[in-house]
C-alpha cells in the first residue's frame, strides 16, 4: 500500500471565502441582469413581485439548510447523486446522472456561456444585433479557456470565481445605489398602486417559479464536498453566508428596475439591466453589458467545475465510464470529466435552440431536488445512527418537499408537453442503465477497445486513478501540486 505522500486525491483547496463566492456566483448569473421580468410577467404588480422575490430566496435557503445535512452526513462530492444513490440505491442514482449531465447541465453551460458571449460583443456591435457566427464562436472560446483554467489547477479555478463573482456584486450594487438614488430624488411615480395586479393561484406559482429558477445553483457547493476545507462546518458557513447575500441583493435590485423602468418597459425590454442602465448611467451605459458578460463568465466557470466532479464521482460509481474518474497525477484536477463537460457543451452552443431545450426540463429539475429532500427522510427512518453534524428541525425538509410537489404539479398542468419530453428522457435511461451499467455484457473485443482508450487517454492527458479510500477526506496542505514519485 502506498504511503499517503504518494496517494493521488482530490485536495481540499475550496476555502470558506471560496465556498461562498461559488454559491454566490453560480446563483447570480444572466437572470438578474437579463429577466427580472418574469416574475412581474405572472404577477403584474411592483409590491406582489418584490414579495415574490423575497420569499424566494427564503424558500431557496430553506432547501440550502437541508441539503448541508445532507453534504454533512454524506460528505462527499456528487451532490444529489450522491444523496440519491446513497437512499435509493443504483438505477434512480443512474437516472439522475442520465439526464442532468447529458442534457440539463450541457444545456444549462451553454446557454449561460452563449448568454457571455452575445454581451461580451455587444459593445462592438452598439446598433445591431452580434452576428450569430460570432457569438458561438466566443462561447466555444470561453468553454475551452476556462476548462483549460480548470485543468491546471483547482487554486486558480477559485480565484476566477471569486473575482468574477466580485464583479458581477460590484455591477449590482452600482444598480442598487443609482435606483435608490433615484428613489430619493423623487422617482416614485412606478410605486403608485404597486399592489394592484393578478392575485389569482396560478399566476402567483408561475411567478414563484420563475424566481426560484433565478435562485438556482444554492446546492452547487454540494457536489465539490470533498475539495472543502473542513466541509462540517464551513458547507453549512458558505449557505448561511451566501443565501442571505443573494436574496438581499436580489430584493434591493428588483427595487432599483421598478423605480427606473416603467412596467411597460419591463415586459418589453429583452435585457432589463440594459434598459436601466440606458436610462441612468448615460454615456456608461456601455459598462452594463461588460458587467452581465462578467456575471456569466463567473457562472460558466462554476457549472463547468461542479459539473466535471458530478462526472467524476458517476465514474467512481460505475455508472460512467471509469477513466472519467482519474485526476492529473500532479495537479490532482479531473481532467478527463473536465474535457468531456466542455465537448459536450460546445455541441450545445452550436445550436441556436438551446435556450428551448432548457424548458423541457423544469419538471425534472424540481423532481430531482425533491428526491433529494426524500432522500434526508428516508435516510432519517433507514439509517438514524448516521452521523449527522446538522440536524434540521423536521419541519422545514417535510415544507420543502411539499413545496417542490405543488411545483411540480404546477409545471405538469401549465406545460404539460414539456413535463412528457422531460419523463420521457428519464424513462430512456432505464434500458441504457440494464445493457450498459447492470449487466454489463461486454464482449473480448469491447474489452479491449475499453482498456486501449483508457490506457491512451491516460497517456494523453497523464492521468491516474483516484487512490479511493478514506484518506479522500482528509485536510491536504496549501501546496498547488502533488508530484506522485
Amino acid at each position: 500500500m502506498a504511503d499517503d505522500a504518494n496517494r493521488v486525491t482530490l485536495r481540499r483547496k475550496i476555502t470558506l471565502a471560496n465556498g461562498v463566492a461559488l454559491i454566490v456566483g453560480s446563483i447570480v448569473g444572466s437572470g438578474i441582469f437579463v429577466s427580472p421580468a418574469g416574475v412581474f410577467l405572472y404577477t403584474r404588480s411592483v409590491a406582489a413581485s418584490l414579495v415574490v422575490w423575497t420569499l424566494s430566496g427564503a424558500f431557496s435557503a430553506v432547501g440550502a439548510v437541508c441539503f448541508a445535512e445532507l453534504g454533512t452526513c454524506i460528505a462527499r462530492s456528487g451532490g444529489d447523486y450522491a444523496y440519491i444513490l446513497e437512499a435509493f440505491g443504483d438505477l434512480p442514482a443512474f437516472l439522475y446522472l442520465w439526464v442532468v449531465l447529458l442534457v440539463i447541465r450541457p444545456c444549462t453551460q451553454a446557454v449561460v456561456a452563449l448568454t457571455f458571449a452575445q454581451y461580451a460583443a455587444k459593445p462592438f456591435f452598439p446598433t445591431c444585433e452580434p452576428p450569430p457566427v460570432a457569438v458561438s464562436l466566443l462561447a466555444a472560446a470561453c468553454l475551452c479557456l476556462l476548462t483549460a483554467v480548470n485543468c491546471v489547477s483547482v487554486r486558480w479555478s477559485m480565484r476566477v470565481q471569486n473575482v468574477f463573482t466580485w464583479g458581477k456584486l460590484i455591477a449590482l450594487v452600482a444598480i442598487i445605489v443609482a435606483g435608490v438614488y433615484h428613489i430619493f430624488t423623487g422617482g416614485t411615480s412606478n410605486f403608485e398602486n404597486a399592489f394592484e395586479g393578478k392575485y389569482d393561484v396560478g399566476s402567483i406559482a408561475l411567478a414563484f417559479y420563475s424566481g426560484l429558477f433565478a435562485f438556482g445553483g444554492w446546492n452547487f457547493l454540494n457536489f465539490v464536498t470533498e475539495e472543502l476545507q473542513d466541509p462540517y462546518k464551513n458547507l453549512p458557513r458558505a449557505i448561511w453566508i451566501a443565501m442571505p447575500i443573494v436574496t438581499l441583493i436580489y430584493v434591493l435590485a428588483n427595487l432599483a428596475y421598478f423605480a427606473v423602468v416603467s412596467a411597460d418597459e419591463m415586459l418589453s425590454s429583452a435585457a432589463v439591466a440594459v434598459t436601466f442602465g440606458n436610462k441612468m448611467f448615460g454615456a456608461l451605459s456601455w459598462t452594463v453589458p461588460v458587467f452581465v458578460a462578467l456575471s456569466t463568465f463567473g457562472g460558466v466557470n462554476g457549472i463547468l467545475f461542479t459539473s466535471s466532479r458530478l462526472f467524476l464521482t458517476g465514474a467512481r460509481q460505475g455508472h460512467l465510464p471509469q477513466v472519467l474518474a482519474y485526476v492529473h497525477v500532479t495537479r490532482c484536477t479531473p481532467v478527463p470529466s473536465l474535457v468531456v463537460t466542455c465537448v459536450v457543451s460546445l455541441l450545445m452552443v452550436t445550436n441556436s435552440n438551446v435556450f428551448t431545450l432548457i424548458n423541457y426540463f423544469s419538471l425534472v429539475l424540481w423532481l430531482s431536488i425533491g428526491a433529494c429532500i426524500g432522500a434526508l427522510l428516508w435516510l432519517r427512518v433507514s439509517q438514524p445512527h448516521l452521523h449527522r453534524p446538522i440536524t434540521v428541525h423536521l419541519a422545514l425538509p417535510v415544507s420543502f418537499l411539499l413545496c417542490c410537489v405543488f411545483l411540480i404539479a404546477v409545471s405538469a398542468v401549465t406545460e404539460p408537453l414539456n413535463a412528457v419530453i422531460g419523463l420521457l428522457v428519464i424513462v430512456a435511461g432505464i434500458p441504457v442503465y440494464y445493457l450498459c451499467v447492470k449487466t454489463r455484457n461486454e464482449g473480448k473485443s469491447i474489452r479491449k477497445f475499453n482498456e486501449s482508450m483508457t490506457v491512451f487517454i491516460q497517456k494523453l492527458f497523464n492521468v491516474v486513478s483516484l487512490d479511493d479510500d478514506d484518506d479522500n477526506h482528509r485536510e491536504d496542505n496549501d501546496d498547488d501540486e502533488k508530484v506522485i514519485k
